[in-house]
C-alpha cells in the first residue's frame, strides 16, 4: 500500500511537469506624454483691477472655452505674470493671453482684451525651453482687440441733433457732460439719523464691477475712440455726438446720474468747471433694447428746473447660449490681397428694380448659387425675421397676398403685409408676391415648381446649400428712422432678440465660411460686434444723396460720420453709396488712412467701366447687379476657394515632406522655401489620426480642382517628391553595390568568387 502511495505521487509530478524556476518577463518602460511648461508673460499698462489669464488648445488651458481660462500669477519683482501648467508633448499646443477684469463682490470675469492673431501661440512638439512673451506681440505683429459681452450688460446713452435745452442765460456756453452709475439698494442700507442726511447727490464710490467709456464723433479721430471717462465729463459742442458706454454685471440695480458742467466767463486755465445742474435716469426707463428719452434738468443749487436733455439709449445683453470661443477671430482681420473683391448683389442682381430685370429672383438659394458659379467671392443677401422667429432672406420689409372680393371672381387686391407678421409657413407655402408685383397687377415669375427659385430661403438652409469657399456678406434689415420722424417699418421685435436669433444660426452653421455682417442701423452694427468675437462688422450708409431720404441719426449722413462711428464702435469698416464716393473720391483714402476696409454699393456700379474705375480707386470690395454680364475674372471662382486650394496643396507637400527620409536634395531644399501655415486644429488632428497615405489621399479629395494649369502644377510637386524617394532608394543600392568592388579596378570585376561571396 505504502509503494503504491508514492507511485501515484511521482506519476502526478511527471504529468503536472512543475518548472523548477519561473521567468518574469521585465517591466515596460512608461512613456512620458506629457510635461509641465512655464508660460510667461509681460503685460505693459494693466490697469489695478485687471488679472491676466491664459487659454489654448489642451483640456488643461481650457480648450478656448470663457469658462475655461486660466489665471497666471503675478511677480512685483519682475513684472511678470506665470504659472507652470502640465501640457502634453506628444504634439503642438496653441495658446493665447487675455487681460480680463475681476469682480470680487460677484465673482465674475469679463474679458477686457485679448490677443487676436489668426494664428495663436504654439509651443512646437520639440522645444524645449519656454521663453518669455510679450502681450500682444507676437509673430512681428501687435494684435490685440476688445472683449465682448459674457456676463455683463452694455448700456449706451447718445446725445446728438443738440439735444441740450437750458435756460437763455447758458446757451452761449459750452456744456460738459457726465454719467455716473450710481448703485440702487432701496430697503437695505442701513438706518441714518436725519442729522447726518447730506444734501450731496453723487455717489463717490461706484458699483463693483462698472465702468465708463465715451467717444465724440466731431471729425477728431482720437476722440472718436472709446476713452476712459473724465473727471468732469466730456465737452459737448453745437452738432456733435456724444457716445457714453456703462458696462455693468446688472443694470437692473443701477441708475445714471447725468451731470452738467460749464466754465464761467471769469475762470482762469486753472480753474475747475462749475457744476450748474443734473438728472436722473432709473433703470426702469430704459425699457425695451432702444428708445428716447427727454428729462428735466434740474438746478443744482435751488432745485429748480433748469431746462430739458434728449436722448437716445441702447441696451446690448450678452448672448444666452455660450457659442462664442478664443479659438479664432477675424472680427478686425482683412487680408491685403483681398483687394476689388466682387460681390454679388442679392445674389444674382435687384429683380425687381427695372423692367429688364433679372431672369433669376432675387436672395434664392437658385440667384445665390447662380451667382457663386459665375465667380463671385462674396454674395450679399438681407436677413429677417418671420414671426415665429426664423432668420429667412428677403429684401424688403412688406409683401404682398392677394385677396379676392365677394362675387368677384377674376379682379383680386392686394393686401400689403409686413413679413414679421408672417410665419415661416405662411412665407413659404402661401402665394406671395412682390411689392412692385402687388402695386401693379403683374406677375414677373413663374417658377411656383422650382424649388431652389421659391422666395424666403432660412439663414441656415443658405449656409448649407451654397460651396462654404464663396463669402456672405449678410445685411440685417432693421427699420430706420427718418429725418421727418416716419420708420421704414414699425413695432419691429427687440432688437436684442433680432440680432440673437441670426447671430446663433450663423455661429452654428457657419463653419470655416468667411462672413462680413452689414447694417444700415449703427446700434445694430455696435450690438453684433459685443455680442460676438468671430465675424467682422461692417456700417452700411446712404452719405450724401439725392435719390434717398436722409436719416435722423447723424451718424448716416456723411462718409466722414460714417468713419468716426465704425471707430467709435471698433467695427471692421465701413459699405458706402457710390453716388457720394464719385462725387469727392478723396473720400476712400479718409477710410483707408484711419484703418478701415471699404465696400462700395449702388446702382451706378452696375456698368464695368464704373466697376474698374471703383477697383482702381482701391476699394476693397465692390456689391453689384448682374454679376454673370459684368465680371472680368479669367477664372470664374472665389478667391476664398483659391486660397483654400493652395493652402489644401501646401499642406499635402508638408506631410509628403515629413514622410520623406533625410537628404541633401535641392530638390527638397527647393520645396521647403515657403514656411509652415497655421493649420487648423481639426486638420492637425485628422492628419494625426491618419497615416501620411491616407492623409494625402484624403486632402487630395477634400477639395475640387478645377483649373487644368493647377492640376499639372499639383502633379508636377508630387512627381518630384515620388522621384525624390526613387533616386535615395536607387543611390542606397548602387553604393552598397559599388562597395562590393576595388576602388580602382576599371573593369569592375569583383573581388571575391560568387561562390564565395
Amino acid at each position: 500500500m505504502q509503494r503504491w502511495f508514492f507511485l501515484d505521487e511521482r506519476s502526478r509530478k511527471q504529468r503536472l511537469k512543475i518548472p523548477k524556476r519561473m521567468s518574469v518577463p521585465p517591466p515596460k518602460k512608461q512613456e512620458i506624454t506629457s510635461q509641465s511648461w512655464l508660460f510667461s508673460v509681460t503685460v505693459p499698462n494693466i490697469l489695478s483691477k485687471e488679472k491676466v489669464f491664459i487659454t489654448g488648445s489642451t483640456a488643461e488651458l481650457g480648450e478656448w472655452d470663457f469658462n475655461g481660462i486660466v489665471a497666471l500669477n503675478y511677480d512685483e519683482s519682475t513684472n511678470i505674470w506665470s504659472k507652470s501648467i502640465i501640457i502634453p508633448n506628444t504634439h503642438d499646443v496653441f495658446y493665447r493671453y487675455i487681460v480680463c477684469a475681476f469682480n470680487e463682490e460677484a465673482n465674475k470675469v469679463t474679458v477686457n482684451r485679448w490677443e487676436n492673431h489668426v494664428g495663436p501661440r504654439v509651443i512646437k512638439e520639440n522645444m524645449l525651453h519656454p521663453v518669455i512673451d510679450s502681450f500682444g506681440d507676437y509673430d512681428g505683429k501687435q494684435q490685440l482687440i476688445r472683449g465682448w459681452l459674457t456676463s455683463q450688460t452694455l448700456v449706451q446713452l447718445k446725445f446728438f441733433n443738440n439735444p441740450l435745452k437750458l435756460k437763455s442765460r447758458l446757451n452761449d456756453r459750452v456744456v460738459q457732460i457726465k454719467v455716473t452709475p450710481v448703485k440702487l439698494s432701496f430697503g437695505v442700507e442701513p438706518h441714518i439719523e436725519d442729522s447726518s442726511l447730506s444734501a450731496d447727490t453723487v455717489d463717490n464710490e461706484p458699483p463693483a464691477g462698472v465702468s465708463v467709456e465715451v467717444a465724440t464723433l466731431d471729425n477728431d479721430l482720437v476722440l472718436c475712440s472709446l476713452q476712459p471717462q473724465e473727471q468732469f465729463g466730456r465737452e459737448y459742442k453745437t452738432n456733435d455726438t456724444l457716445l457714453v458706454n456703462i458696462y455693468a454685471p446688472n443694470p437692473q440695480n443701477i441708475a445714471y446720474l447725468i451731470d452738467f458742467y460749464t466754465y464761467s466767463h471769469r475762470a482762469s486755465d486753472e480753474d475747475p468747471p462749475c457744476h450748474i445742474g443734473y438728472t436722473y435716469v432709473l433703470p426702469n426707463m430704459l425699457r425695451p433694447s432702444e428708445g428716447c428719452l427727454e428729462l428735466p434738468v434740474t438746478c443744482n443749487i435751488k432745485h429748480r428746473p433748469l431746462g430739458t436733455i434728449n436722448f437716445d439709449y441702447l441696451i446690448i445683453q450678452p448672448m444666452e447660449e455660450n457659442l462664442n470661443n478664443f479659438e479664432v477671430s477675424y472680427a478686425k482681420h482683412w487680408h491685403p490681397s483681398w483687394t476689388g473683391l466682387e460681390v454679388g448683389h442679392r445674389g444674382l442682381g435687384a429683380s425687381f428694380k427695372t423692367k429688364e430685370g433679372n431672369a433669376i429672383r432675387e436672395n434664392t438659394i437658385a440667384s445665390l448659387k447662380k451667382a457663386a458659379a459665375s465667380g463671385a467671392d462674396m454674395l450679399e443677401f438681407d436677413v429677417q425675421l418671420s414671426k415665429d422667429m426664423i432668420p429667412v432672406i428677403y429684401h424688403d420689409f412688406h409683401v404682398c397676398i392677394s385677396m379676392k372680393r365677394k362675387r368677384e371672381v377674376d379682379y383680386s387686391e392686394m393686401l400689403e403685409l409686413p413679413v414679421k407678421d408672417l410665419t415661416l409657413e405662411h412665407l413659404q407655402k402661401l402665394k406671395v408676391y412682390h411689392l412692385v408685383e402687388g402695386r401693379n397687377h403683374e406677375t414677373l415669375f413663374y417658377d411656383e415648381d422650382l424649388e431652389e427659385h421659391q422666395p424666403f430661403p432660412t439663414l441656415e438652409q443658405t449656409l448649407k446649400s451654397l460651396d462654404e469657399h464663396v463669402g456672405f456678406n449678410i445685411e440685417l434689415k432693421w427699420t430706420m428712422e427718418l429725418k421727418d420722424g416716419t420708420f421704414e417699418l414699425n413695432n419691429p421685435f427687440d432688437m436684442n432678440t433680432y440680432v440673437d436669433k441670426v447671430l446663433e444660426v450663423v455661429l452654428k452653421y457657419a463653419s470655416n465660411r468667411r462672413i462680413v455682417f452689414s447694417c444700415f442701423n449703427p446700434d445694430i452694427c455696435t450690438m453684433v460686434r459685443y455680442k460676438q468675437n468671430k465675424y467682422p462688422v461692417m456700417f452700411l450708409t446712404i452719405g450724401v444723396s439725392k435719390k434717398y431720404p436722409p436719416y435722423r441719426d447723424p451718424r448716416c449722413l456723411s462718409i466722414p460720420a460714417a468713419v468716426q462711428n465704425a471707430i467709435s464702435s471698433d467695427i471692421l469698416g465701413i459699405v458706402v453709396h457710390t453716388e457720394d464716393l464719385l462725387r469727392d473720391p478723396t473720400q476712400v483714402k479718409l477710410a483707408t488712412d484711419a484703418g478701415l476696409v471699404i465696400f462700395c454699393w449702388g446702382d451706378d456700379n452696375n456698368d464695368k467701366n464704373t466697376i474698374k474705375k471703383l477697383k482702381e480707386m482701391g476699394l476693397h470690395a465692390v456689391i453689384y447687379d448682374k454679376l454673370d454680364q459684368y465680371i472680368t475674372k479669367e477664372v470664374k471662382e472665389s478667391i476664398f476657394l483659391m486660397e483654400a486650394r493652395d493652402s489644401q496643396r501646401e499642406i499635402m507637400r508638408l506631410a509628403a515632406l515629413d514622410a520623406l527620409p533625410p537628404t541633401d536634395s535641392s530638390s527638397v531644399a527647393s520645396l521647403c522655401e515657403s514656411p509652415r501655415p497655421y493649420l487648423n486644429l481639426a486638420v492637425r488632428e485628422k492628419l494625426a489620426e491618419r497615416s501620411t497615405v491616407t492623409s494625402l489621399e484624403s486632402l487630395a479629395s477634400s477639395i475640387e480642382i478645377r483649373d487644368d494649369a493647377s492640376d499639372r502644377n499639383l502633379k508636377r510637386n508630387r512627381d518630384i517628391v515620388i522621384n525624390i524617394e526613387k533616386e535615395s532608394q536607387v543611390k542606397e543600392q548602387r553604393n552598397s553595390f559599388l562597395g562590393l568592388f576595388p576602388a580602382g579596378d576599371s573593369k569592375g570585376s569583383p573581388k571575391k568568387t560568387r561562390k564565395e561571396n
